[in-house]
């Protein structure tokens, strides 16, 4: 299951959903929202599969020191809408996330990135790829409340469209009343250069499989873990 979605392992207590349902079997803890408890090892929330309809994921961190990973890939057939709602109170605790989504009809996501306390951490990447007549939208807001200095907040929103039908519309956002460590988020569409396609033609590959190279290679491009 895991080369499938191309998920990187490593130790860690998993918390693992397929097709937006919880998998017991495969996960070490609990379902649960609320991360209370400091482990000796990572934890990692592993989100896959193909959701249906309206979804929504809550992680709330109170435990400190304690690293938590989420991984979502997921692929939308069907009208659907995934709404991810994050709040880190957890001193020195940091939550870093790749969200992948692939979009073949109409998607809504939702992304809210909560620090209530200081010294904690949220950094996601997101990517979104429109396959044709499809269209994505997602929101993020980025929260830092007040009296939670030393946080460190990164929140990337990236686009990829493999035909001219597909639209991606972004919406971030930011509520800053405490002065972050550091603060970074952005969003962008992502086109390949012609250049970066001439190489690859050069190499042999037909116009359908340069598409696919060049879809293949923003998909991979994660370096938070």
């Amino acid at each position: 299951m895991w080369n499938k979605f191309n998920i990187k392992t490593f130790p860690s207590e998993t918390i693992v959903y397929v097709d937006g349902i919880f998998q017991p079997d495969i996960s070490t803890l609990d379902e649960t929202e609320n991360f209370a408890k400091k482990y000796d090892l990572p934890i990692h929330i592993i989100y896959i599969g193909k959701p249906e309809r309206e979804n929504t994921l809550n992680i709330n961190i109170t435990a400190e020191n304690q690293p938590v990973f989420l991984t979502v890939d997921i692929e939308n057939n069907f009208p659907g809408f995934l709404n991810i709602f994050i709040k880190n109170s957890g001193k020195n605790s940091e939550l870093r996330g790749h969200i992948i989504v692939k979009n073949y009809s109409d998607f809504a996501g939702k992304i809210i990135a909560e620090h209530t306390a200081p010294d904690t951490g949220i950094l996601i990447q997101t990517k979104i790829i429109g396959y044709k007549n499809s269209y994505s939208r997602l929101s993020a807001m980025a929260i830092i409340n007040k009296d939670c200095s030393n946080t460190k907040s990164d929140i990337i929103l990236a686009g990829h469209t493999t035909d001219n039908s597909a639209k991606i519309r972004f919406i971030p956002s930011q509520r800053i009343k405490s002065v972050p460590d550091f603060a970074e988020h952005s969003a962008y569409i992502m086109h390949a250069t012609e250049k970066q396609e001439n190489y690859l033609r050069s190499a042999g590959l037909s116009g359908a499989e340069v598409k696919d190279a060049i879809t293949e290679a923003f998909t991979k491009d994660f370096n938070l873990f």
